[in-house]
């Protein structure tokens, strides 16, 4: 197997020799479910940077430390007669059948609201039969350890689908504005409370998810790009720094400003 070609087998033959308790790996052999998920989980990124960077190459080797992930923990599924490799794979196979019947049987859904509509009624479903329970929150199995700002939408996902939404975008802007102006008032306080001021910051980010949601775009993915933009930007005002040969606490802020704004500019022409 050790010489055999590149095959899903053989990185499942790879995965036991590594874990194997006589010859494996000592770092393979003390891992568990807990200790590999932070692994997991810059692995998904890494994917995520590469495609954004249009890196490919770099994307393939991304997916692989990602399938290695899958890899891993079905070992040890298998090792705790919990699950195995072959069993991951049936379910999501029989799940994506079960989510698709316009492909797969003979649903008529014509188009996106439909099937987004059916996929969330799948995944409730899933839950109630999950849980085994009659009551059973709308909220329920969202990840707590998911990115804030995921998390906000997959929450406002949910309750949307049970009709517990805003209408239009109006509706959510207006929404906004008002956390503006309770922000406002906390700030303008006499007194400045700050667990009052941090409550009044997180429903305005809440309201603006809301918004992101609205407008269909994923709030995650777009402040991912805004902290990208803003980074090259600010390396070209650290470049415009270092040829003035003066340090950064050497300029005022309108200095930085013009080097900001030089930065834009050139943006466009670009």
């Amino acid at each position: 197997m050790l010489n055999a070609k590149p095959s899903i087998d053989k990185l499942r033959w790879i995965m036991t020799q590594l874990r194997d308790p006589s010859t494996g790996c000592p770092w393979d052999l003390k891992q568990s479910f807990s200790s590999i998920t932070a692994h997991t989980l810059e692995e998904a990124y890494e994917v995520v940077d590469a495609i954004e960077q249009n890196d490919f190459v770099e994307l393939n080797k991304e997916l692989g430390d990602l399938l290695f992930q899958v890899i891993f923990y079905s070992q040890l599924g298998q090792e705790q007669q919990l699950f195995d490799f072959d069993s991951v794979v049936a379910s999501i196979c029989e799940k994506l059948i079960r989510r698709h019947p316009h492909v797969f049987g003979d649903a008529d859904l014509k188009n996106d609201s439909q099937i987004k509509a059916n996929w969330e009624n799948e995944k409730a479903k899933e839950r109630q039969h999950k849980n085994k329970q009659e009551n059973l929150s709308v909220l329920a199995d969202i990840p707590k350890n998911m990115p804030a700002l995921s998390q906000a939408a997959k929450i406002q996902k949910r309750c949307s689908h049970v009709g517990f939404d805003w209408d239009n975008k109006a509706d959510v802007f207006a929404k906004i504005e008002e956390e503006v102006l309770e922000v406002k008032d906390e700030l303008e306080a006499e007194h400045i409370n700050p667990d009052a001021l941090g409550e009044e910051l997180g429903d305005l980010m809440f309201a603006v998810v809301n918004l992101c949601r609205h407008a269909k775009q994923d709030p995650e993915t777009l402040l991912r790009q805004a902290n990208q933009k803003f980074t090259k930007r600010f390396h070209g005002v650290e470049a415009q720094v270092q040829q003035s040969e003066r340090d950064f606490s050497q300029h005022s802020l309108e200095e930085l400003e013009q080097y900001w704004q030089k930065v834009k500019a050139q943006e466009k022409l670009s």
